[in-house]
């Protein structure tokens, strides 16, 4: 006959998955580098410049780094499954093209307008999705040619011209320039399309399945997932998002852009996801970490642009700091160096 055996009063322990954990630790390394990285960036910038972390120039920092941020967590959304989009700026370029086109079309219709590019949105995302999945065409190939091909389209469409002037109506002029609670209202889109694709992400069927596509698409396939049907939503949305990001755009500069303030968009985006925690090659990352890159890279583009340092810069240090992101990603997963031995 066995007897319980109990531990000294005060000695138990809890499982570890019911132990809690520090917000530290709960915000991971990851997040802890972006954070200490961001607070070095602002405070250098900041004792270079008295105006830099004025509450006017962290507001345009915010609303700069508004439709990258947008496009920056549909990406998260693709990486994690595997995916990646390389023509998010030229859907943007379109978006805000047909959003003007439409909306002096139609006597002055901002709804008429925003529906048309959400349409469009749906459209080239959908058609990036099929190319993918029917067409078996690589991700990358297939954004790739999506990247020109829309591109092009904005420019024929509009004759390589801005398009339109919308800020003589109060809803463009509400998304670009107004203010909720002291916030611009584009921050506050983008605070509500993350918190969204995060809780989908985290707490949802649907969150599960696509960081099961990512991690392992055969076993995902043998668990019954549909996966061409995931693919494809998860494109469609990158359109629908990139959409508002192009009324955005409209709204915030007072016509369709063609190209202007659309082009290297996916650069950002795809540097703010790697910055950010999302292995490229699916199946893991997040929201938060993505969100924390954003705001990285935009105080790092206004930080140069206030010391009037070239533009051209902003590209190097973009360029750089993918390329860290991924040899970090590579390091920390064991991966040896092509054609070197382990």
């Amino acid at each position: 006959m066995t007897t319980a055996t109990t531990s000294p009063a005060g000695t138990e322990k809890a499982p570890p998955a019911l132990r809690k954990r520090s917000p530290l630790a709960a915000l991971g390394g990851q997040n802890l580098s972006l954070i200490g990285a961001l607070v070095v960036v602002l405070g250098l910038f900041g004792a270079l410049n008295e105006n830099y972390l004025s509450l006017a120039n962290l507001q345009v920092i915010a609303e700069a780094a508004t439709i990258t941020g947008l496009l920056a967590v549909v990406q998260t959304v693709v990486i994690i499954c595997g995916g990646l989009d390389i023509s998010v700026g030229s859907q943007v370029g379109v978006a805000s093209v047909v959003s003007a086109m439409v909306f002096t079309s139609t006597g002055s219709s901002a709804l008429a307008g925003m529906l048309a590019a959400v349409g469009v949105g749906i459209l080239v995302g959908v058609a990036n999705g099929v190319a993918i999945v029917y067409g078996r065409v690589n991700p990358t190939i297939a954004t790739l040619a999506g990247l020109a091909a829309y591109k092009g389209l904005a420019q024929l469409l509009s004759d390589g011209r801005a398009q339109g002037y919308v800020l003589n109506d109060d809803a463009f002029v509400f998304l670009g320039r107004g203010k909720i609670a002291g916030l611009p209202v584009m921050v506050w889109i983008l605070v509500a399309v993350a918190v969204a694709v995060h809780v989908m992400l985290k707490y949802t069927d649907i969150g599960r399945n696509l960081y099961a596509i990512g991690g392992n698409d055969t076993a995902a396939r043998l668990a019954g997932i549909d996966i061409n049907k995931y693919l494809v939503a998860v494109y469609a949305l990158i359109g629908v998002v990139a959409a508002v990001a192009g009324i955005l755009l409209t709204a915030r500069t007072g016509s369709g852009q063609p190209v202007s303030g659309s082009e290297g968009l996916e650069l950002k985006a795809i540097t703010a996801a790697a910055l950010g925690g999302c292995a490229l090659k699916g199946g893991k990352g997040g929201v938060g970490g993505t969100l924390l890159a954003v705001a990285l890279l935009g105080a790092l583009e206004n930080g140069l642009t206030v010391q009037g340092i070239n533009t051209f810069w902003q590209n190097v240090a973009q360029g750089t700091l993918l390329v860290a992101a991924v040899v970090i990603q590579q390091r920390r997963n064991g991966e040896r160096a092509v054609g070197l031995p382990h």
